[in-house]
């Protein structure tokens, strides 16, 4: 039995309900497994880590008693290094599996977690501004700062929450692909909600203006 079996019929994986007639999804996707193997994982810490352990080991064996001995030495603790990549992989790939992000012209839906899922729904209006960190392969983080009072614990939305922001947690869409498109998406969007406009125009798939109204602001945002 899955989560899908006690949702109402006609409900969109990732959504708590069925969408209203008069809504519609701009956009859905999932984190890429790698981005969140390197960004919230961070495998390349943990490979440098074991990689540097090994490499320590093996030097102090083969002064020592030679390079026969340093290869066994450093062997079970590359085995491990591997063996913590290989986990850290599964649950990203478990991270992957299990999100949903999805965006319409009303409201931005995360549905996240692996053993306990829960469904965030964040209307436009509720959003004061939305951010953009762009990577090399394309995807990209874009998190949502909520307005004070507001507040979804830090814990409940890691790893999908801007890093260091824990006094404060802003969710976040993290390593979506093809970032760049999913942020213009976005900003007419929070634009026309601030405006006070029931609906937006087409969807548009080219950098946005920066809208003049707080709730629309989409900007490159940097880690700080």
């Amino acid at each position: 039995m899955s989560e899908s079996d006690f949702l109402p019929e006609g409900t969109l994986r990732g959504l708590p309900g069925p969408l209203p007639a008069e809504e519609r999804i701009l956009w859905r996707g999932a984190p890429t497994v790698h981005g969140v193997m390197l960004r919230a994982f961070h495998a390349r810490l943990v490979m440098l880590w074991f990689a540097a352990a090994a490499g320590l080991l093996a030097l102090g064996a083969g002064l020592s008693e030679g390079p026969a001995r340093a290869l066994a030495v450093a062997g079970p603790t590359l085995l491990t290094g591997l063996l913590a990549l290989a986990l850290l992989w599964l649950f990203s790939w478990l991270v992957h599996r299990t999100t949903v992000y999805t965006i319409t012209d009303r409201r931005v839906v995360m549905h996240v977690g692996i053993a306990l899922p829960i469904t965030l729904n964040l209307p436009h209006a509720q959003i004061e501004s939305a951010g953009l960190r762009l990577f090399a392969d394309g995807s990209g983080d874009i998190p949502l700062q909520l307005p004070p009072g507001e507040r979804v614990a830090y814990l409940h939305l890691w790893p999908h929450a801007r890093p260091w922001r824990v006094s404060r947690p802003e969710p976040m869409l993290r390593s979506v692909p093809d970032a760049h498109r999913v942020a213009a998406l976005l900003a007419p969007a929070l634009a026309a909600r601030a405006a006070g406009t029931a609906r937006i125009g087409e969807p548009l798939v080219s950098a946005p203006e920066r809208p003049k109204a707080p709730a629309g602001r989409l900007a490159a945002a940097g880690s700080r």
